[in-house]
């Protein structure tokens, strides 16, 4: 009887032993291998660059929520490319309520003006002092150091409804993008179809009357 029992713990405890330890099968280290972050390709639409993140108001400006009320405001590579190098930009003042579509930002160019409106409708609580130290930073970097207001937006879902994005957005840059090589006479593209980008200051092209002209055309301004 007492050996039937020892046999009956010996049977039992290998049959824990099995369960516990041995479906486990040894396993390899793992090499260390860093996580792959994706990538924000620049895409690029008849040689202006348009992010895909941003929202776009059809006077060339862009908006970016940075939280459920508060947005960033710039003008895009279309709008920075056509005003090129402008010797003075005036923002508005903090506090100062704008609505979608109003004129926010002056550009001075020689004798001449350009005025870019607000994608959004909001107060404003920020602007960028550092362009307007140095206008080129709106014309070298539009998307990033280059932005210009920001506001408190308390439509800002509603205002977002009413701008462009997708699908939408790359046959509005690329109609917009004919339409001046158009009107200018002369490409203002370089090898856009094949990836190129458009020239860097297309304004360089052309004499104040016809850049204020343009300017006030495309920024429905």
């Amino acid at each position: 009887m007492t050996v039937i029992l020892v046999l009956a713990t010996f049977v039992i405890l290998l049959t824990l032993e099995y369960f516990m330890h041995g479906k486990q099968v040894p396993q390899p280290a793992a090499e260390a291998v860093a996580p792959k972050r994706p990538q924000m390709l620049p895409e690029f639409v008849a040689g202006f660059l348009l992010p895909e993140n941003l929202r776009y108001h059809p006077g060339h400006t862009w908006a970016l929520s940075e939280s459920p009320n508060l947005v960033r405001v710039g003008m895009d590579d279309f709008a920075a490319r056509l005003t090129g190098s402008v010797a003075k930009i005036t923002l508005p003042q903090r506090g100062q309520w704008v609505r979608q579509g109003q004129k926010v930002a002056t550009l001075f160019r020689n004798e001449a003006t350009a005025q870019i409106v607000s994608p959004m409708e909001g107060i404003v609580t920020d602007v960028n002092d550092a362009v307007q130290q140095n206008p080129e930073l709106a014309r070298r970097d539009p998307y990033g150091e280059g932005w210009l207001i920001k506001l408190n937006a308390p439509d800002a879902k509603l205002n977002f409804r009413n701008l462009l994005s997708g699908v939408v957005a790359r046959r509005w840059m690329e109609e917009a993008a004919a339409r001046l090589s158009l009107q200018m006479g002369t490409p203002a593209t370089a090898l856009a179809q094949d990836g190129g980008v458009a020239v860097e200051d297309v304004s360089a092209l052309l004499p104040d009357e016809k850049w204020t002209g343009l300017t006030q055309e495309f920024f429905l301004s």
